[in-house]
C-alpha cells in the first residue's frame, strides 16, 4: 500500500501497539505492563525487530497503526538457554479494517529479513521461551493468521494444548490420599517448599526437566515471596525428586504448573500426588479454577491432565519457517 510506512518502534508507540493488538487478536489482548516487560523490557529487544506499519493517519487503524511484529533473537539470557541458531516472532497483528491489503506479508518478510540479517538460521511462531505470550497459533480463533503463515513458508511443527479446571467443588480423591499415604511410608516426603528447599528445587527443575522451569520458579519467589507454592517430594535418600507449583507466571494465581518427577521414580504416583497437593493449595486460597498454556496432549502430563478432569480449551500450531 503505498499510503503505508514501514518503520521500526520509537517512544510513543507503546499504548496505540497495545490497541493494537486488542483489535488484532480480541481473544488474547494484553496489558501495558505485560506487553512491556515481554517485549520492551526482554534482555534481547532490539527496536529493528519491531516492526510497524504505519499509515500516519490517526483515524485509521489504532492511531495510525495499521500492523506490527515482533521478531526477536536471544543473544543473551538468564538461566534460560534458547538455540542460538534461532529466531522468533512473539507477537503480531494487522487490524481489522486493514486486512487483505498485504500489510501481514510484508510485515512477515520484513521480520524474516531482520532475523536473517541477524544471523538466524529459521523462526519460529511462537513460544520464545524467555518471555512468550501463546505457545503458539490458535488456528480455530485466527485462521486467516494460519492461512497468512503458511503461504510464508511457516509449516507446523507440534500442537500443544492448553486445559482448565475447575476447583469450585475441588476435593482430592480417595485414591490418591491413599497413594501419597503409602509414599510417604516409604520414607517419600512431599511438602511445601520452604526457603531453604529452593536450591535444590531449581537445581532439579533446571536440570532434570527444563532450563527456564528453574529460572521461572526462582523468579516467582523473588518477586512473590512465596515460596510455599512450589511443592516438592523428596525421595527416602532426601533427594528432591519432584515438584510442582503454580502463580509462577506473572503472578497469576490460578496458572498451574511447571510440573515434574525425575525418570527414575516415574510410575509411582508421585505426579498425581503433586498434581493433587498443588490443586488443594490453590483451593485453600480461595481460587476457582486451574490453567495452564502447554502441553502435548499424548503426553503422560497430558494424560494425567485428562485422567485427572483437567479439559482442553484450545490447541496451538507451533510454526518453523527457515530463513536459508
Amino acid at each position: 500500500m503505498a499510503d503505508v510506512v514501514y518503520r521500526t518502534f520509537r517512544p510513543g508507540d507503546g499504548a496505540r501497539l497495545v490497541d493494537l493488538i486488542a483489535a488484532a487478536q480480541p481473544a488474547d489482548p494484553v496489558s501495558p505492563e505485560w506487553f512491556a516487560e515481554n517485549v520492551l523490557l526482554d534482555t534481547n529487544f532490539d527496536p529493528a525487530g519491531l516492526i510497524i506499519a504505519d499509515s500516519g493517519d490517526p483515524a485509521r487503524g489504532a492511531g495510525g497503526l495499521l500492523g506490527f511484529v515482533y521478531a526477536v533473537r536471544a543473544r543473551q539470557t538468564v538461566g534460560i538457554p534458547v538455540d542460538p541458531d534461532g529466531g522468533w516472532i512473539t507477537i503480531g497483528g494487522v487490524h481489522p479494517g486493514e486486512r487483505n491489503s498485504g500489510i501481514g506479508g510484508e510485515l512477515i518478510e520484513r521480520a524474516k529479513d531482520f532475523l536473517r540479517a541477524a544471523g538466524s538460521r529459521w523462526v519460529n511462531f511462537s513460544g520464545y521461551p524467555p518471555a512468550y505470550f501463546l505457545p503458539g497459533l490458535d488456528a480455530d480463533r485466527y485462521p486467516d493468521g494460519l492461512r497468512l503463515l503458511e503461504r510464508h513458508g511457516f509449516r507446523t511443527m507440534s500442537k500443544p494444548v492448553a486445559m482448565d479446571f475447575g476447583l469450585a467443588t475441588y476435593s482430592t480423591p480417595d485414591d490418591v490420599i491413599e497413594r501419597q499415604r503409602d509414599r510417604e511410608a516409604e520414607g517419600y516426603v512431599v511438602t511445601p517448599a520452604q526457603a531453604d528447599d529452593l536450591p535444590d528445587v531449581i537445581s532439579f527443575a533446571a536440570g532434570e526437566m527444563a532450563p527456564d522451569w528453574g529460572e521461572a520458579v526462582r523468579q516467582a519467589v523473588v518477586r512473590h515471596g512465596r515460596p510455599d507454592r512450589v511443592v516438592l517430594v523428596r525421595d527416602p535418600q532426601h533427594e528432591v525428586v519432584g515438584f510442582a507449583t503454580y502463580a509462577a507466571y506473572r503472578g497469576l494465581r490460578e496458572r498451574f504448573g511447571p510440573i515434574g518427577v525425575r525418570e527414575t521414580r516415574r510410575g509411582l504416583g508421585l505426579g498425581k500426588i503433586l498434581l493433587h497437593a498443588t490443586l488443594r493449595r490453590m483451593r485453600a486460597e480461595g481460587l476457582h479454577g486451574a490453567w495452564f498454556l502447554w502441553t502435548g496432549p499424548e503426553s503422560p502430563a497430558g494424560r494425567l491432565y485428562l485422567q485427572t478432569g483437567f479439559t482442553v480449551t484450545r490447541t496451538f500450531h507451533v510454526m518453523q519457517a527457515d530463513l536459508a
